[in-house]
């Protein structure tokens, strides 16, 4: 029986769902947000504040900031709440409001960037909005979740590992590209790997981290609009790009039989089996990293009027995928 005193000691890291029932492959969903914040952003979470502390950056008095799309606030909201610090998340106003009130309920606060800049998009104005907070007061910390090397440290040292004692005979692993911290982690981790697993990245038709064009992308998460600097294209075999009514169609398919998962989720699940499809991939074991749940979604993609608004009454008949 687990008995615990901190949010951060608590992660069921050894949960899959077999997707063949209803995908017809070999696909394993590695299930993510079965802990306190959620999500898989516990886990470098838990990483870059450990690290802080160690290396005297985080002290009595200190406000962790960090720019994000939601799961990292709200996982950096409970270990701040249970160490003693405030936390400032600086979101924009694509994040979903339950992730906000999240993060509130935890003690912490939450900045709002409502205008893009030119260049950076969304992502630029909250990076900017960060540094202009740290040089306004030394007591903020900025992590940076997109430089950080305990960003992607945690998933070599946990997920991968994971993952690996799991499915000693993988073939092919999907992981979605955010940050591209569980990216470069897993892909770092299976590099050095007793034998050669393919690794395929997900990404959002939009994002602009393997060098495809900006676009609007309405679901938070996964996709970028600035390239992130720990991504290493090395380490990458293959990369798939989802639009967003696929992401959310895969949502939809897995809630019709029983599983809520978040839109992060839902894009890696899509471009999963889009791949495997294209590959004819019925031999192949393969594992896909799911990094949310599905309840912060209630008010987006799992709400008609929402849908709608964003995409389009079709939004649920089937679109192509692209892929790069």
């Amino acid at each position: 029986m687990p008995v615990i005193t901190v949010p951060e000691a608590f992660n069921e890291e050894a949960l899959y769902v077999d997707l063949r029932w209803s995908f017809g492959y070999s696909l394993y969903l590695k299930c993510e947000g079965f802990n306190f914040a959620g999500s898989i952003k516990l886990k470098a979470a838990t990483e870059m504040v450990d690290a802080a502390e160690r290396d005297g950056l985080l002290r009595p008095g200190s406000i962790i900031v960090e720019s994000s799309s939601g799961n990292l606030g709200v996982a950096l909201s409970a270990i701040a709440a249970s160490r003693g610090y405030k936390f400032l998340c600086v979101t924009d106003s694509r994040c979903n409001l339950a992730t906000r009130r999240a993060i509130e309920a935890l003690g912490n606060e939450v900045h709002i960037v409502t205008e893009p800049t030119p260049e950076g998009g969304f992502l630029g104005a909250r990076i900017d909005h960060v540094r202009m907070l740290c040089d306004s007061d030394e007591r903020y910390v900025w992590l940076n979740q997109y430089t950080n090397p305990d960003n992607w440290g945690a998933h070599f040292h946990r997920t991968g590992p994971e993952i690996a004692a799991a499915f000693p005979n993988l073939d092919v692993l999907f992981v979605g590209a955010g940050t591209t911290g569980t990216l470069m982690g897993c892909a770092r981790f299976f590099r050095q790997w007793q034998r050669p697993v393919r690794i395929v990245a997900i990404d959002s038709v939009g994002s602009v981290t393997f060098g495809g064009p900006a676009g609007r992308r309405m679901l938070p998460g996964l996709g970028t609009s600035v390239r992130p600097p720990i991504l290493d294209e090395s380490y990458v075999d293959d990369v798939v790009l989802v639009e967003e009514p696929d992401a959310v169609r895969a949502c939809h398919r897995l809630a019709r039989n029983g599983f809520l998962f978040g839109g992060s989720t839902g894009t890696v699940v899509s471009g999963a089996t889009g791949w495997l499809s294209e590959h004819d991939a019925h031999h192949l074991t393969a594992v896909a990293v799911a990094p949310d749940l599905g309840e912060r979604y209630l008010d987006t993609i799992y709400q008609t009027n929402w849908l709608r608004g964003i995409y389009g009454e079709d939004v649920l008949s089937p679109r192509p995928r692209q892929s790069v």
